[in-house]
């Protein structure tokens, strides 16, 4: 516990002492300083009640007070008395010196209350404050010394010796402080002047006074004194200078402010207050080119200022307080005129070249340019350029004398027209400059020859279409112009097959059209190749070439041909089968071939004749035909039938052949090579071979050519062959063979009961187009489908033949 509380307790111990002595009023009355912490023991109000401190508890013994907030309690367990609140005496007791809480202690068994008093005693815990925080008063700078100011009073909320009990000043020239007693009625404070004021010299004075209470330790608060001295007009105007020099652009505009004039006044108020105004002197008037702000002096441009006119102005100036006795004083002020530079260049073309070539030289000279510029000295010295990016540049001839000049590559195909912007900008502070656009064209040369969207060109003819059809447009494009970009289109001497291709096509030198002079055959000649010149009319021509690879489609334009041993329609044939034959006895095999390709060679077998036969049947893709029962003794003996071959073209053509099939007895009078053998057992008869031997070697030439022309075209510049465009023919186990280029394959595929003596016949060109069908002799037949990107699939007809 510090020296401060020990001397509360002791005092608080002193009290409660005095009040015992007191017993017999019935009230206890103890004593605390303000501020002390929550716990503070007050008493011990069992002890000065009587009690035991054994019987607190059971007396019930409790604090009540009447004020909203319970400022002491006691403890039950020792009797103490003690602060459960914070007490603060200013808060508790406002305006009262003798500060007192009253509170009862009551006994509930038996029931009892004792008045008990708590005197607050105060401590030093506030500081003397003033109610302003600035105090002014004004004082006139003529006042007389000795004169005396009351000062403001110090409020302290504390009481005794803890409120105010002296004022301090701040030290200074001009004041004193005398400081009055009035006993209980506090202290107060006056100034007094003790030296003559000077406004021009100190117009404000500032001083701090200090109030002390008496606390120990003491407390203090402060208020700052401002002293205004009051002005009487004791001083004359003065200009900041005798003589104001400024220099005035001429090209300075209207009610611009070109100087401010400076007068003070060591007075204040109106005695400080300055008016300003021209004098007049002789004939010359300033207000006439200049005006000047009686208030605030500022002198602006009012007329038109000319350097060449009038260099400078001499302006009488003069400033004028508002005091009663008015007092006043005069300057000079001269206003100099600068020269500005204030013309532009003048650019002019005085010989222009134009249009140039695209393919003139560097250094052509395109145009003249000269600039010139009225200003004098450095305001008169010009520089000129050209600006951008642009194939020209400027090249100096002699003083402000230029030639635009080539400075690099033309392309009139790129870019036509150019506009040569130039820029003139002279040496003057700051620089003027003028610009100029120079509008260059450029001509046309022949420097570009035709050109073809596409090296080659494919181009589909429909055969027998009639001769003098235009089959295709050639078109070239050239990016020249007029003359340049005329183009004409010509054959390249070629022939095709020994026949010269200027009995084939002729082509429209002038719109590109490419005519056929005659009706194309798909059988004899499916496709052809020539080439096309596009030649301008430019001096040297210019020209380039295109391939034209010319297709021609199939049309049906062939009926279906029977093969050996049967002849058509007309000649009689005959076939004999054995009264035994059994259901699905071979009893003969129509084969059929078409010039045709495609769908139009896809084949088809019917009986057309006679009408209701049932003994018979015919196989519709293989033209076998067997018999549907066995015989009986209700049907003829000799059965005439016609066999109707058709293509599937459009319209459908067809060729019929007539059959007589005799039924006998004896099957010794069958030929048993055409009977009862199976079909991979037939043997072949000399016609057959003869005809196999032809169709053969048709195709291995035909193979062997393809190969070739295939393996040139996809010939590389190394001399080797690439691996994908290389054609190969593969024979597979079960006799089928496949052809194959790049990424495609063509499976040919044979039934198990094809003859030996079953040829297959590839309609040309092979391989087939997208959806052309290919026929095996016999019937049998294929078609192409693409169902993979990167592989071609063959699907045979009938779908048992299918492979991969």
């Amino acid at each position: 516990m510090d020296i401060r509380r020990q001397k509360e307790y002791v005092w608080t111990r002193v009290a409660v002492f005095l009040c015992l002595c007191d017993w017999s009023a019935s009230q206890l009355s103890y004593s605390v300083s303000e501020e002390v912490n929550k716990g503070t023991i007050v008493g011990n109000i069992a002890k000065d009640l009587n009690l035991n401190i054994r019987d607190v508890e059971t007396t019930g013994l409790r604090i009540v007070s009447s004020s909203s907030k319970k400022y002491f309690d006691v403890n039950l367990r020792n009797g103490n008395l003690f602060v459960n609140e914070r007490i603060d005496r200013e808060d508790v007791c406002v305006n009262v010196i003798k500060c007192s809480l009253k509170i009862q202690a009551v006994l509930s068994n038996p029931m009892r209350a004792h008045r008990v008093e708590v005197h607050v005693l105060d401590i030093n815990d506030n500081s003397p404050s003033f109610m302003e925080k600035v105090y002014y008063f004004n004082v006139s700078e003529s006042s007389l010394t000795g004169e005396r100011y009351l000062l403001p009073i110090a409020e302290d909320a504390d009481i005794g010796s803890n409120t105010v009990k002296t004022y301090k000043l701040s030290q200074n020239e001009y004041f004193s402080l005398d400081v009055q007693s009035g006993g209980e009625h506090g202290v107060s404070a006056e100034l007094v002047l003790q030296k003559a004021l000077d406004r021009e010299k100190q117009p404000v004075i500032n001083l701090i006074l200090t109030a002390v209470d008496g606390g120990k330790p003491p407390r203090s608060g402060s208020v700052q004194i401002r002293v205004n001295v009051l002005d009487v007009n004791d001083n004359v105007p003065s200009f900041s200078k005798s003589l104001y020099k400024v220099r005035v652009r001429e090209d300075t505009a209207h009610g611009t402010v070109v100087i401010k004039l400076n007068a003070t006044d060591l007075d204040e108020g109106m005695n400080s207050k300055i008016l300003y105004s021209f004098i007049k002197r002789g004939s010359t008037d300033p207000s006439n080119m200049f005006s000047l702000n009686s208030e605030t002096g500022e002198i602006s441009v009012k007329g038109t200022l000319d350097y060449e006119e009038t260099p400078a102005y001499e302006v009488r100036v003069q400033a004028t307080d508002q005091g009663i006795t008015p007092r006043s004083t005069h300057a000079k002020l001269l206003i100099e005129i600068i020269d500005v530079n204030d013309n532009t260049p003048e650019i002019s073309v005085t010989s222009l070249m134009t249009p140039v070539k695209e393919d003139a030289e560097l250094g052509t000279i395109v145009a003249l340019v000269t600039v010139s510029d009225n200003d004098g000295g450095n305001n008169g010295i010009t520089h000129c350029k050209v600006v951008g990016s642009v194939p020209f540049k400027l090249k100096s001839n002699y003083k402000n004398d230029y030639s635009l000049v080539v400075d690099g590559p033309l392309d009139r195909e790129d870019t036509s027209v150019y506009d040569v912007t130039i820029t003139a900008t002279d040496e003057g502070n700051p620089p003027l400059s003028s610009v100029t656009v120079i509008t260059v064209h450029v001509s046309d040369v022949n420097d570009n020859a035709p050109r073809f969207m596409d090296s080659v060109i494919n181009v589909y003819v429909t055969e027998n279409s009639p001769p003098g059809s235009v089959i295709h447009t050639i078109n070239a494009f050239d990016s020249d112009l007029e003359i340049n970009a005329k183009v004409s289109y010509k054959l390249l001497d070629n022939t095709q097959k020994n026949i010269p291709f200027s009995s084939m096509i002729n082509i429209n030198s002038e719109t590109g059209d490419i005519i056929s002079l005659q009706s194309f055959n798909y059988e004899e000649l499916k496709t052809f190749q020539f080439k096309v010149q596009a030649t301008d009319s430019g001096v040297p021509p210019l020209s380039s070439n295109v391939t034209v690879n010319v297709l021609v489609l199939d049309e049906n334009d062939n009926s279906p041909a029977i093969l050996p041993p049967y002849s058509e329609h007309g000649s009689v044939n005959s076939e004999s089968i054995p009264y035994s034959a059994e259901a699905g006895y071979f009893v003969a095999k129509i084969r059929a071939v078409d010039a045709d390709s495609g769908y139009n060679a896809l084949l088809s077998y019917h009986l057309s004749e006679p009408k209701g036969n049932n003994l018979f049947r015919i196989g519709t893709s293989t033209g076998e035909i067997r018999t549907k029962r066995r015989m009986s003794d209700n049907d003829l003996k000799s059965h005439p039938l016609v066999v109707l071959v058709c293509d599937n073209g459009e319209p459908s053509l067809s060729a019929t052949v007539s059959i007589e099939v005799v039924v006998v007895e004896n099957t010794a009078d069958i030929q048993t090579q055409f009977r009862h053998v199976p079909i991979k057992e037939e043997s072949f008869s000399d016609l057959n071979l003869y005809l196999l031997i032809a169709i053969v070697s048709v195709s291995v030439i035909f193979l062997l050519s393809l190969i070739t022309l295939m393996a040139v075209k996809c010939h590389r510049t190394d001399g080797t062959f690439s691996r994908y465009s290389a054609p190969m023919i593969t024979t597979h186990p079960d006799g089928s063979w496949s052809y194959s280029k790049s990424t495609q394959q063509y499976d040919v595929c044979f039934s198990s009961d094809t003859l030996k003596s079953d040829v297959v016949v590839f309609p040309a060109p092979f391989p087939p187009a997208d959806g052309d069908l290919i026929s095996i002799n016999g019937g049998d037949t294929f078609t192409r489908t693409q169902t993979l990107p990167s592989t071609d699939k063959v699907r045979c007809n009938p779908p048992r033949y299918f492979c991969n």
